[in-house]
């Protein structure tokens, strides 16, 4: 069954009980532990393991599972807390766990573990396990490779349907998925796909080469994380084949890490666009220090920045003191650029994400950006206008307008092309934060509006 926070913290209550006393009942935990699902259990051992006193109970509650199931759960658990657990465990030990466990998931753990134990796991492994796991565990992180797993149903090229059914039932049992199968030529390469459906509704006689489909959508197995999942989010795929360059299938990515890498890189890029840095772990888990050095950096770059803001008022003095009503709307102002170029900056780092623009689509959107801008601008000015009227009468209103038209459109503008150029020399689009873009907004906005009403109160 499905666990909520409330009855998680329950049963987490209830394991740390049962295990202070001198004689657990084992019997009953592991009954009661088998009808938890394995991502609940794997989330109760998390924070088990980050108590200081409680990794023994973490243990415990490991130790009662059948190895299978022992793997799974820790499949749930992060790669830092992993570390923890099997810290504590023999080879022996953790080889049982290792070769249970998915492998994508083996190799990501293999790859958390001090060279020494890797040298004496590897030892003990039988010779095809041992090549597969240093193969995955090669691939740079970030890539297709990192995240692909090598448990699927690959058939042979020239099989009978029939043929191809008895090939399903002998590899199903450590497949990933079964629901797509691939079809490979004896060199390896990759020349169809079908579904389990197609082979089980085919005449057995058939062959499997008269029935796949040839059009085939793979991917590099050095390509990006984020384009994989791109990929298998634009064409629904249950798993995306991963080839090398020969073109031989070396594994897939599968529908679940590909929503994993989605929402890891949405997370990356929210962070980004609030200039903080990449968190190890989720934001109430990560130390307090992390927190602040992740944090800091920009923040003190921005405060140094936004003294152009304070010069850009020092310059203008003289023009200030000939109407004070100015310095009202100065906030109003330079607020209103920020919010439209920090719009226009998520709209366009999003689009960039997912693939809706390009660097190629700079000049449509700039033509469509200044459309937009201008409307908003000018819609905003007639709604700031009466306000310069009462506030400092007519001339005070045209400045305020004329403003507010021109820095909504600067800042837009700004907003917009940044992500272009950051994309353009190689950079995360997503560092356009809104931080940023305001930041420089409130600098050019303050020379915007007072070189306005320094020319118009000139000419009074």
């Amino acid at each position: 069954m499905s666990l909520n926070d409330e009855t998680l913290q329950e049963l987490k209550d209830e394991l740390l009980e049962a295990f202070a006393a001198e004689e657990p009942n084992k019997e009953a935990l592991t009954e009661r532990l088998s009808e938890i699902r394995s991502a609940d259990i794997g989330e109760i051992l998390e924070e088990l393991i980050e108590e200081d006193d409680a990794l023994s109970t973490a243990l415990g509650v490991l130790d009662l599972l059948s190895t299978e199931r022992a793997a799974n759960v820790l499949g749930y658990i992060p790669g830092d807390n992993q570390l923890e657990v099997v810290g504590e465990l023999s080879d022996g030990q953790l080889l049982k766990l290792l070769e249970e466990m998915g492998s994508d998931e083996r190799a990501d753990l293999f790859n958390l573990l001090g060279e020494d134990r890797r040298e004496a796991l590897l030892r003990r492994m039988a010779h095809q396990e041992r090549e597969d796991l240093k193969r995955l565990a090669s691939y740079e992180e970030g890539t297709a490779g990192a995240i692909m797993t090598s448990d699927y149903v690959a058939i042979a090229s020239g099989m009978t349907v029939s043929q191809a059914l008895m090939r399903v039932r002998q590899t199903a049992p450590d497949a990933e998925t079964v629901y797509q199968l691939y079809i490979l030529a004896s060199d390896g390469q990759l020349i169809g796909t079908m579904s389990l459906r197609q082979l089980m509704v085919a005449r057995p006689g058939a062959l499997v080469d008269d029935i796949m489909i040839k059009d085939v959508i793979s991917t590099a197995v050095d390509e990006a994380q984020e384009e994989v999942a791109r990929i298998v989010a634009r064409y629904d795929l249950i798993a995306l084949p991963v080839i090398d360059s020969d073109d031989r299938m070396v594994g897939i990515v599968t529908h679940d890490d590909a929503m994993d890498v989605a929402e890891s890189e949405a997370t990356e890029d929210i962070h980004k666009g609030m200039s903080i840095g990449a968190l190890e772990d989720g934001v109430s888990r990560v130390p307090l220090w992390s927190l602040y050095r992740k944090r800091v950096l920009w923040l003190v770059l921005l405060v140094f920045a936004n003294l152009f803001s304070g010069a850009g008022i020092a310059y203008f003095e003289d023009t200030i003191a000939l109407e004070v009503a100015l310095v009202f709307f100065l906030p109003l102002l330079i607020g209103s650029g920020g919010n439209a170029g920090a719009q226009a900056a998520t709209l366009m780092v999003r689009g960039m994400a997912t693939g809706d623009v390009g660097v190629k689509d700079w000049g449509k959107m700039l033509g469509r950006e200044l459309l937009v801008a201008g409307s908003l601008g000018i819609t905003m000015a007639i709604a700031v206008a009466p306000i310069g009227i009462m506030r400092g009468g007519e001339a005070v209103a045209v400045i305020v307008a004329l403003s507010m038209v021109t820095i909504v459109l600067f800042g837009s503008l700004i907003g917009m092309c940044l992500p272009f150029v950051l994309e353009r020399f190689k950079v995360d689009p997503a560092t356009a934060s809104a931080p940023l873009v305001t930041t420089l907004i409130d600098a050019s906005g303050v020379v915007i509006y007072f070189s306005i009403a320094s020319a118009i109160l000139a000419s009074i």
